[in-house]
């Protein structure tokens, strides 16, 4: 044996007996330290902190490793408990105040829980889990402080939420404002139809404050951001249309507001559609999407939740195209599908074989309001 390979004989013995002794002494270690079973993690923590439903709790006599990765060549696994590929956020719509005081949807990445109806109130209230995602000039509407007690669902669609003595804590005048967040925010989910109000366990037949009437419940029939377009109760239905409004950086955003219309027209479409053409009132911050010139080239027709509506060419933003803006889509088809009746809508224009957005994609198929709101039941 030559000197070389005798070197290297001993070099690799000596390293075995390093590590064969560096072993003996980790599992050493490992025995002296007696690991608490519920021992909590500050990792772990934060990480429920974000994702509440997303903690699992570590086996019987198995403690959390920190910074386990998979081996080389090996996929990383799905957290127990969740599906291959399942997001640990969900989409959901926070109704909030803007600058200009009007309660408007904003869509915001919300933690996947347990408790979906708890988890998206408690992102209403002033100072909390919402306030570092809040849009430029945005702000939330329940009182700092309030908590919710306890949410119950009955089998009507009703949901009746407890709030903390905390929910009495606010000015008058957002008093409605507050009313019509909660409500719109929780019927967003498919089952929820009406919304009743607890405080401290007392139900609430009216606001605390102002002493605004609730009822048995509140639901979307009784409006947000009411406008007084002059039409008196008598022969007229409530109806809820979006205008667009820009906020402070420029970002366009959908507003819904509630006025009054004639319940006499022979169709109630038509007369809606008619009404988003005419555009806001002057004095609201709203914009009108719709250009001069702009009509209905025929009769609305509702067909199988579908509502077909035919345009004349005015309506285009771009003739040479086809095209249509995306803004004036979103507002025809939210404010069409605020009624039940209606499952989306299609949009064709006098003379054009196919009308396209704005990126040239064509509208082959009706536009239903899931493409704008997320859908989502409790």
């Amino acid at each position: 044996m030559n000197k070389k390979i005798a070197g290297l004989f001993t070099s690799v013995i000596g390293l075995s007996i390093l590590l064969a002794g560096c072993s003996l002494k980790g599992e050493q270690a490992v025995d002296e330290v007696d690991v608490p079973q519920d021992t909590t993690y500050v990792d772990e923590l934060e990480k429920n902190a974000l994702d509440p439903g997303a903690a699992e709790a570590p086996a019987e006599g198995e403690t959390p490793a920190e910074g386990d990765a998979p081996a080389e060549g090996e996929e990383e696994q799905p957290e127990e408990g969740a599906k291959e590929g399942e997001s640990a956020t969900a989409k959901r719509q926070l109704f909030l105040m803007d600058a200009n005081g009007m309660v408007v949807p904003m869509t915001f990445e919300l933690p996947q829980t347990n408790e979906v109806a708890k988890e998206t109130l408690e992102y209403l209230v002033k100072d909390g889990p919402v306030t570092d995602m809040l849009p430029n000039g945005f702000q939330a509407v329940l009182p700092a402080g309030t908590t919710i007690n306890g949410i119950d669902a009955q089998e009507d669609g009703t949901l009746i939420v407890d709030f903390s003595k905390e929910f009495n804590e606010y000015e008058a005048a957002s008093e409605k404002k507050i009313l019509e967040s909660i409500t719109y925010t929780l019927t967003q989910f498919e089952n929820v139809k009406n919304v009743a109000i607890r405080v401290e366990g007392q139900e609430l037949a009216k606001m605390p404050v102002d002493g605004t009437p609730i009822g048995k419940s509140y639901s979307r029939a009784d409006g947000i951001n009411l406008m007084d377009n002059g039409i008196t109760t008598v022969n007229s239905q409530s109806v809820t249309l979006y205008f667009p409004a820009e906020a402070v950086d420029g970002t366009p955003y959908e507003v819904p507001v509630t006025e009054r219309m004639n319940s006499n027209a022979e169709n109630d479409y038509e007369e809606i559609v008619n009404a988003l053409i005419d555009g806001p009132a002057m004095d609201s911050n709203l914009s009108n999407v719709f250009n001069t010139g702009s009509a209905l080239a025929s009769e609305p027709t509702l067909k199988d939740g579908i509502l077909n509506l035919e345009f004349n060419t005015e309506v285009l933003s771009n003739v040479d195209e086809a095209a249509i803006t995306d803004q004036l889509m979103e507002t025809l088809v939210m404010s069409l599908t605020e009624l039940e009746e209606v499952e989306a809508v299609s949009v064709k224009v006098e003379g054009v074989e196919e009308v396209f957005n704005e990126h040239g994609e064509a509208y082959a198929e009706p536009v239903s309001r899931e493409q704008y709101v997320p859908a989502e039941k409790l």
